[in-house]
């Protein structure tokens, strides 16, 4: 009943319209409210209304701004860095070692004998000896060398450099015109084929003699050597090692990647072909390939406790091969340091077998390890370190937790959920981290682009490593990914770094170890240990020594903090709103109540003004007077009494009248007519004497607006 009588008052108040205008309002705020400025403004004098006019819009304008600024500031979600220092028992990182050489050359070599060969005999042409060109070499396999081959980029004419094949095939004597694959020149982004003549002009002119070796039958059977320099100096040997990418074997859609040495061109084209080969080696068989714990690890001790190459988790590294990890925490709870100190960590001997490594793949010696929390994927190339051969290398540990605030603060991840890039090193069971996002994201679009995985990354499920083979354009489809911005660029946007993480500081020191005093008596112990031997089968070439501990318990804790809060905020923006205005949150209360009467009285307005319009309407439809409610009764019982023509007018146009019970009248009494005169011949019945009804003006119903004024102040 309550709603029921505050709508009725509701809609009295719409009928009778606002009691107020805008000016009448604007005046009682002006008059009552508690903000400084607005009472002056209505009651001082002319010249002091409008200096108060202009002060108070200008105060108010300041306010606004600086609310616009202090709310700008606070939706930037700044934050700030704190640095706190504690101290507390802490676990021991998982430590991760591995040979810098990934597999025993005696074990692989069979695999990488034709690449070995044709190295070989590339580099022998790239030192280019005097007599090189009169050495017949064995027979060689250039299938292997053509999909991804070496060339010579003869720059002695800059704008128009010459691209020079180390193997040049099919070649007759000299004099006979050589094939115009042998040689391709350079200009401006394109390749245009050269006869012999100009090839000779060109070498001529830069001291290079060309020379050639008798044929022998058979293609890819023999081959020559690129020009040799006949007594040219340094600045004359301008010439560069590039490795040759093309989309496919014999496109002209080609890319060199150029190198200043040609040492980092060797490895380079080593590793690519070296990675073709190997993909398709089965895992177990390059694990068995690999450096194995026991031969690798010949002592462990962790604080006073002794421990073997049994306490290590092995797990394979595509860069390098068989790596073991100590308290990784997959399967057994991470053990703590007990004191700081060079005693109370882990101390490890190891042996590399250098003696042992691929020429051509490792060009450095030693071990790699790297220092990272528990369960999680060591990446070994970006953050892992080196501890050299016949060396003692002591790693000092510091830990900083780093703890990021979440959205809308920052854009980290608490585990890696949230994040678009499937993480394909989960198949490990490890944590979720950026280094593993990005490289799953770049696997992700080399899967997507060239139609295979790289070697050096996991494989997404029903995915084949690239091989020349298989996929002969992989190279070059690999070379274009590594070095596009825009892919690069989409999985940075794509990865988020962790909210918590966790960093150990190492401060590295190294010293000779054995000394020459003791190293006869340490390597007769270690090579009787290892190989149960009496003759010394171990050197300073495949030794090393790692002290790993914590310097002091001390950690840093460096975490973020809301820059600004809802708080300051509050304070801030009460603060300017009461320096320039003297206001409070109950002047705003004030200024919001005007406001929806300001509202409230403009709706009264659209309502009176769409009423009016209605009845502007209907009075231009029905220009005369609408009959009363007898006349329409009178008009419809008694057809003798119509005396005026408005009566027959409002007979016939029934959409004029409002009253539901008359149409029914009229209706009712035209069916009923029909129904007396029905039949043919039937006499029409004489009229009813006129007889006027009685007067139903009182059923008129009256307009809302003349109801009594006592119909809004009802209780209850």
């Amino acid at each position: 009943m309550n709603l029921k009588k505050y709508l009725v008052r509701a809609l009295h108040r719409l009928q009778k319209g606002p009691g107020y205008t805008y000016k009448e309002l604007l005046v009682w705020y002006c008059d009552n409210t508690n903000t400084h400025g607005p009472k002056r403004i209505i009651k001082e004098g002319p010249k002091k209304k409008l200096i108060w006019f202009f002060l108070t819009l200008l105060f108010a304008s300041l306010v606004f701004w600086q609310w616009g600024i202090l709310i700008n500031t606070y939706l930037s979600y700044n934050v700030t860095s704190s640095l706190s220092i504690g101290f507390k028992t802490m676990k021991f990182p998982a430590v991760t070692v591995c040979n810098a050489n990934p597999f025993k050359y005696s074990e692989v070599k069979p695999l990488l004998k034709e690449l070995d060969r044709l190295i070989e005999a590339a580099l022998e042409r790239i030192l280019q000896p005097e007599n090189s060109s009169d050495i017949v070499s064995p027979p060689l396999d250039l299938e292997l060398w053509n999909q991804i081959p070496l060339v010579l980029i003869d720059e002695h004419d800059k704008d128009n450099p010459i691209i020079l094949d180390i193997f040049e095939t099919n070649q007759t004597a000299v004099g006979n015109e050589r094939g115009m694959d042998n040689e391709t020149r350079v200009s401006n982004g394109t390749r245009d084929n050269e006869t012999m003549d100009s090839e000779t002009r060109v070498r001529n002119s830069t001291g290079y003699n060309e020379t050639t070796a008798p044929p022998t039958p058979g293609v890819g059977n023999h081959t020559t050597a690129p020009p040799a320099p006949a007594n040219s100096t340094v600045e004359e040997k301008k010439y560069k090692l590039a490795v040759k990418l093309c989309s496919h074997q014999g496109s002209d859609n080609c890319t060199y990647r150029n190198f200043s040495s040609a040492a980092q061109a060797v490895t380079e084209w080593y590793v690519l072909q070296s990675t073709s080969i190997l993909s398709k080696v089965p895992l177990h068989d390059r694990i068995r390939m690999g450096y194995q714990a026991e031969d690798m690890i010949l002592a462990c001790l962790y604080g006073a406790e002794p421990c073997n190459y049994k306490n290590f988790t092995q797990i394979y590294h595509p860069d390098h091969g068989n790596c073991y990890i100590f308290n990784w925490g997959m399967e057994e709870e991470a053990l703590n340091s007990s004191n700081p100190g060079a005693e109370f960590g882990l101390k490890l001997i190891l042996d590399i077998s250098q003696q042992d490594y691929i020429p051509y793949l490792s060009s450095a010696a030693g071990a790699r390890l790297m220092l990272h929390q528990q369960k999680s994927f060591p990446f070994l190339k970006d953050q892992g370190i080196y501890a050299m051969a016949g060396t003692e290398t002591s790693i000092g540990v510091l830990v900083d937790e780093l703890e990021r605030m979440g959205y809308p603060y920052s854009d980290c991840t608490m585990n890696g959920s949230d994040v678009p890039v499937k993480n394909l090193y989960s198949q490990y069971n490890t944590s979720y981290s950026i280094q593993a996002c990005l490289r799953s994201c770049f696997q992700n679009h080399m899967v997507e682009i060239c139609g295979c995985g790289h070697y050096m990354f996991p494989l997404p499920e029903g995915v084949n490593y690239c091989n020349n083979e298989d996929y002969p354009g992989w190279a070059y489809c690999y070379s274009s990914l590594t070095s596009s911005i825009k892919q690069r660029q989409i999985c940075i946007d794509s990865c988020k770094e962790t909210c918590n993480d966790t960093q150990y500081k190492m401060t590295i020191s190294m010293a000779d170890w054995p000394s020459e005093a003791s190293q006869d008596w340490i390597f007769h112990i270690l090579s009787y240990e290892r190989d149960m031997s009496t003759n010394v089968t171990l050197d300073r070439n495949g030794i090393i020594k790692l002290n790993i501990y914590f310097q002091e318990y001390n950690y840093r804790t460096i975490s973020e903090s809301a820059a600004t809060t809802i708080v300051w905020l509050l304070s801030s923006l009460g603060g300017q709103f009461g320096f320039w205005m003297g206001g409070s949150v109950l002047c705003l209360v004030e200024f919001g109540e005007i406001i929806i009467d300001s509202l409230w009285i403009t709706i009264i307005h659209l309502i009176s003004w769409c009423k009016g319009l209605q009845q502007r309407r209907a009075r231009a439809r029905y220009p005369d007077v609408p009959p009363t409610v007898s006349e329409l009764v009178e008009a419809h019982t008694n057809l003798g009494f119509q005396h005026e023509p408005g009566l027959v007018e409002a007979h016939t146009n029934l959409g004029f009248q409002h009253e539901p019970g008359l149409v029914e009248a009229h209706t009712n009494l035209g069916f009923q007519h029909e129904a007396g005169g029905a039949g043919p011949g039937a006499q029409a019945l004489p009229p009813e004497p006129g007889t006027p009804p009685p007067n139903y003006d009182s059923l008129r119903v009256q307009p809302l607006d003349t109801l009594g004024p006592d119909s809004d102040t009802d209780t209850e």
